[in-house]
C-alpha cells in the first residue's frame, strides 16, 4: 500500500515538472501596472521659428570669395536678423558701371527679386552677363537651380541690372546693348525668359528689344499686360538717340513677347525747361493698383543738368517723385510730376528707390547720398501723393554740405561721409522695412507704423562694406 502511494506521488511530481517544462504551457496573467516614477527635469524650450527672411546680393567679383553671392538672414518677430548662410550665384558681380563710387554699383533697382509665391529668388550677375534662379527652401536657405546668359540675342549686351517677373515670365534689362558705349551714354536692351515650375530659365525667342537709353529698372503692370522700363540718362545731350523718355512702356503678347514698338514714353522734365530743373534720373519705380486705376510711381534723382550736360556734383538738386496713370492701350497720363522728396531746406538730392505697403496706401523713397527715407501716402484725387511725415535718417547722415567744398570735391569723397542708402524692401506683412547701407556694409531695420518708421536696429557683417546691390525681405 505504501509503495502504491509513493508511486502515485512520484508520477504526480513528474507530471507537474513536465507541465512546467513543456511547450504547451501558458503564462499566467500580467500583473497590474506599478505607479509611475517621478517626472524628469524639463528640457530646453524649442526656439521660435523664424518669422521670415532677408536676402542681400553681394555683387562680388571672382577674385573676392567665389564671386557674386546672396547673403541670407533669418528674421525674428522683432525684426532682428541672424546670418543664415552665403549662397553663390554661379556668376560674377561688377563694379564697372558706376564710376568707381562704391555706391549703387549697377545704378539700378530690382537686381534681386523674389517671385510672389516666395518659391524662387532671382539675381543678376552683371560681371558675367547672366541671371541666376534659386529655390527658397523652407528653412530660408537657397538652392541654385539655373544660370543663363542675358545676351540671348547675341548682340554683345553687357551688364544685366534689373529683373521683372509675372506669371512665369521674366524680363531682364542690360545696361549696354552691344558693349560699345561708355558711361553716361549707354543704350541698353531688355530680354525675356520663361521661368518654369522647377525654377529653370529658358530664353524667349525674339523677345529682345533695343532701348534708346540706359535702363535702371523694369516692372510689369499688375495685370501683366505691360512692361515698363525706367532710364537714368534720359535727356543726356550725349546720347546717340537724344531720347528724353525716362519711362517707356511695351505691351506683352499672349506668348510673352513684347510688342515691336513702345506703346508710350514719357518724362516729367524736358531739356532747357524754364524752371532750370535738372533732368530726372529715374531709378526705382513701382506699379500700384488702387482707386480703380494702375499708377506708375517713379523716383527721380535730379542729376543731369537742364541742358542735358552730364551730372555735376555741386549742381545736384532736390530729388522728386512723379506719378502717371497707365491707361488701356499702354499710354501714360500724368497725374503729378516732380513732387519734391523733401523740403528745400532738407534738400534730399538723390531719390532713387521705393517700396510700397501691402495695401498700396503708403510708400517710402530712399535718398542715397543723404542717407534718408521719405514717407509718402496717396491722398486726394486718385493717384495724387504727398509726404506723410518726418524723414528717417541713417546713423551716418551727412550735413547738407558734407562739410566739404563741393566745387572741388569729387562725388567719391563726399560719398565717404554717408551710409549711402540704396535698395530697400518691406516685409510681406508690412511690419518692417530693411534698408541696405551701400557704403558701410549694414542693413537698417525699421518698424512700420502707418507711414512712419522707427529704427529698431542695424545689422552689420556678412556683406561687403561697399558695392552691394539688391535686397529682398520676406
Amino acid at each position: 500500500m505504501k509503495n502504491a502511494i509513493k508511486l502515485a506521488l512520484s508520477l504526480a511530481l513528474v507530471s507537474v515538472l513536465s507541465a512546467c517544462d513543456g511547450d504547451d504551457g501558458q503564462d499566467g496573467a500580467v500583473g497590474a501596472q506599478g505607479p509611475a516614477g517621478p517626472a524628469g527635469p524639463a528640457g530646453p524650450a524649442a526656439p521660435n521659428p523664424p518669422a521670415g527672411a532677408v536676402f542681400v546680393m553681394t555683387n562680388e567679383i571672382n577674385n573676392t570669395n567665389d564671386g557674386n553671392a546672396v547673403a541670407a538672414f533669418l528674421r525674428d518677430e522683432d525684426g532682428m536678423l541672424s546670418f543664415n548662410g552665403r549662397f553663390p550665384t554661379g556668376g560674377n558681380g561688377s563694379t564697372d558701371f558706376d564710376g568707381g563710387e562704391g555706391l549703387d554699383p549697377l545704378i539700378s533697382a530690382y537686381s534681386l527679386i523674389n517671385t510672389p509665391d516666395n518659391r524662387f529668388l532671382l539675381a543678376v550677375n552683371a560681371g558675367s552677363n547672366t541671371v541666376s534662379s534659386f529655390r527658397i527652401n523652407t528653412d530660408f536657405t537657397l538652392t541654385l537651380i539655373d544660370v543663363e546668359s542675358t545676351d540671348a540675342a547675341g548682340t554683345g549686351a553687357i551688364g544685366p541690372n534689373s529683373i521683372a517677373y509675372n506669371d512665369g515670365l521674366l524680363y531682364v534689362t542690360n545696361i549696354d546693348a552691344d558693349g560699345d558705349l561708355g558711361e553716361p551714354i549707354q543704350e541698353g536692351n531688355v530680354t525675356g525668359f520663361e521661368l518654369t515650375e522647377t525654377g529653370q530659365l529658358f530664353p524667349i525667342p525674339n523677345s529682345t528689344r533695343e532701348l534708346n537709353n540706359r535702363p535702371a529698372a523694369v516692372r510689369f503692370s499688375p495685370n501683366g499686360d505691360y512692361l515698363l522700363i525706367s532710364s537714368i540718362n534720359a535727356g543726356s545731350n550725349q546720347l546717340v538717340s537724344l531720347n528724353e523718355d525716362s519711362l517707356v512702356v511695351y505691351g506683352v503678347d499672349d506668348d510673352g513677347v513684347l510688342t515691336a514698338n513702345q506703346t508710350d514714353g514719357v518724362t516729367s522734365t524736358l531739356q532747357n525747361n524754364v524752371d532750370g530743373r535738372n533732368l530726372p534720373s529715374a531709378i526705382g519705380f513701382e506699379m500700384i493698383a488702387r482707386d480703380g486705376g494702375i499708377f506708375a510711381v517713379v523716383t527721380e534723382a535730379r542729376e543731369f543738368q537742364s541742358d542735358g550736360a552730364p551730372p555735376a556734383f555741386p549742381e545736384l538738386q532736390t530729388g522728386s517723385v512723379s506719378v502717371w496713370q497707365l491707361m488701356p492701350g499702354g499710354t501714360l497720363d500724368p497725374i503729378q510730376l516732380d513732387v519734391p522728396a523733401s523740403s528745400a531746406e532738407e534738400n534730399q538730392r538723390t531719390a532713387c528707390w521705393i517700396t510700397v505697403s501691402p495695401d498700396g496706401q503708403n510708400f517710402w523713397v530712399s535718398n542715397a547720398l543723404d542717407a534718408s527715407i521719405t514717407p509718402f501716402e496717396f491722398s486726394g484725387a486718385p493717384g495724387e501723393i504727398q509726404i506723410s511725415g518726418d524723414l528717417t535718417f541713417g546713423p551716418n547722415t551727412p550735413t547738407s554740405d558734407f562739410g566739404l567744398d563741393l566745387s572741388t570735391t569729387p562725388p567719391t569723397g563726399a560719398f565717404r561721409e554717408s551710409d549711402g542708402f540704396i535698395d530697400l524692401d518691406i516685409t510681406d506683412n508690412g511690419q518692417f522695412i530693411y534698408q541696405l547701407f551701400g557704403l558701410t556694409g549694414g542693413i537698417g531695420i525699421y518698424e512700420v507704423s502707418g507711414g512712419q518708421l522707427t529704427e529698431v536696429g542695424i545689422y552689420e557683417g556678412n556683406i561687403p562694406l561697399m558695392d552691394t546691390q539688391g535686397i529682398v525681405a520676406l
